[in-house]
């Protein structure tokens, strides 16, 4: 497991590659995905983040998301500050809050 910095950039830096990833579900309880990250430009953050809580963890629950919310540095304090604006870290927020766990199913690519 990564020791977290204040800087996205640099935790980035420590994630596996995401190389021949499609996207990252998240699937609730009830087996529905309720939140898909497509590994394109703007999202590949996401999608390092999301793959490696998948790997350290297993599952989406109110430890992993406490440290990706670390993972994602200034990202957190700005989506604490502006909701809506980094709906990826908004989710982990929520888990901290007590939301449901979720499953994380990494989609590789074809």
């Amino acid at each position: 497991m990564i020791q977290p910095t204040t800087v996205f950039k640099d935790n980035l830096a420590q994630l596996p590659a995401i190389d021949g990833i499609a996207r990252i579900d998240l699937v609730d309880g009830s087996g529905n995905v309720v939140a898909s990250i497509e590994n394109q430009p703007g999202k590949q953050g996401s999608v390092a983040v999301y793959h490696y809580l998948q790997q350290a963890f297993g599952t989406l629950d109110a430890n992993a998301a406490e440290h990706g919310l670390a993972v994602f540095a200034e990202h957190t304090a700005d989506a604490r500050n502006r909701p809506g604006a980094h709906p990826n870290v908004d989710r982990l927020l929520a888990i901290v809050d007590g939301s449901a766990a979720l499953r994380i199913d990494v989609v590789k690519a074809a």
